[in-house]
């Protein structure tokens, strides 16, 4: 599910600040990505990209 900054702050007991400084370096890892919506910013998880990083885990995991 989409997500704002605040939303997920409020999962976390770590300020909003916090938070957004994490998205930013997620987004800059191209793990997340992110669409305007009014004022607002919703945030989402790349899925393709989180695949990829689990296929490669359990690549080596089997090995």
């Amino acid at each position: 599910r989409d997500m704002t900054a605040g939303e997920i702050a409020d999962q976390f007991n770590i300020s909003k600040p916090s938070i957004s400084e994490h998205l930013k370096i997620l987004k800059n890892a191209d793990l997340i990505g992110s669409e305007r919506n009014g004022q607002f910013i919703k945030y989402f998880l790349n899925a393709s990209i989180i695949e990829e990083v689990i296929g490669y885990f359990m690549e080596i995991t089997r090995k």
